[in-house]
């Protein structure tokens, strides 16, 4: 299902959810997680913590997390 890099891929909320908890890198840079109690967005293979479902919300660019008022995880490279 991966597309060529620079591609929007749109997954349904289950599929968002379990690419987050396989921490799969094929997803890196694909979508970012943002955890609605900290107000961090991260990427899908960041070693912290995964937290609940219904604290997670997804996006489909780091830009567009950040529109939404959440701020980069500290293990964010381009940071």
């Amino acid at each position: 299902m991966m597309q060529p890099a620079g591609s929007l891929i749109l997954l349904s909320s289950d599929q968002y959810q379990r690419a987050a908890r396989a921490r799969d890198p094929r997803f890196d840079g694909v979508f970012f997680i943002g955890v609605t109690t900290t107000g961090i967005y991260c990427r899908p293979i960041c070693p912290a913590r995964l937290v609940r479902p219904t604290r997670r919300r997804f996006f489909v660019s780091a830009a567009a997390a950040e529109r939404s008022g959440y701020r980069p995880c500290l293990c964010r490279e381009d940071r």
